[in-house]
């Protein structure tokens, strides 16, 4: 029997934020990430949303054993969704669920929570390390819903924040910029 799995498309593409078993990129059609405000806190939460024309990278891991409960509390403000026909890997084929924040938590579209950039660190870092620039490139292109980015790398805010590298903050920071202009 297969354990069934996950896809990440945030920080959970970021290796050292998880032990999950046998991680590997992927691909998941159908669906595009959203900076999401919610009632829960007044940060983003990073999202999906249904998107027929867009695919998405990320990371597939196995949940061994189908012991949901971790990461069920992890990703807490969001429901999973089995997303098993959306996805595209290299790997063993396994029942796969996606994490999306709950629609009843959802604030207006006006509403725009900051997004804490020691999370938004996280997630470049997982993407470099696992699909290159040109990864980097893509998340910041099928991601909507950016809002205004509160800078908390001195004293991070996000629970499983990382250190990055001269290179990899100089990364975020010209993507950022570039959003700026868009």
């Amino acid at each position: 029997m297969t354990d069934p799995a996950f896809f990440g498309y945030g920080s959970l593409v970021n290796l050292a934020t998880h032990s999950y078993a046998q991680p590997r990129p992927a691909r998941l059609h159908g669906w595009r990430r959203m900076w999401q405000s919610t009632s829960v806190r007044d940060i983003a939460f990073l999202s999906v949303v249904p998107d027929p024309n867009c695919v998405i990278a990320g990371v597939i891991a196995q949940v061994p054993n189908a012991d949901w409960a971790a990461l069920d509390l992890r990703e807490a403000a969001y429901n999973r969704h089995d997303i098993t026909s959306q996805i595209q890997d290299n790997g063993a084929a396994a029942s796969t669920a996606v994490y999306q924040v709950d629609p009843n938590l959802h604030l207006d579209a006006q509403t725009r929570h900051p997004i804490l950039l020691s999370y938004l660190d996280v997630v470049v870092q997982g993407y470099l390390q696992m699909f290159g620039a040109e990864g980097v490139a893509a998340f910041f292109e099928t991601t909507d819903g950016w809002g205004p980015i509160l800078d908390d790398r001195a004293a991070p805010q996000y629970p499983r924040a990382q250190k990055l590298n001269k290179d990899e903050t100089a990364l975020v920071d010209d993507h950022l910029r570039n959003l700026a202009t868009i």
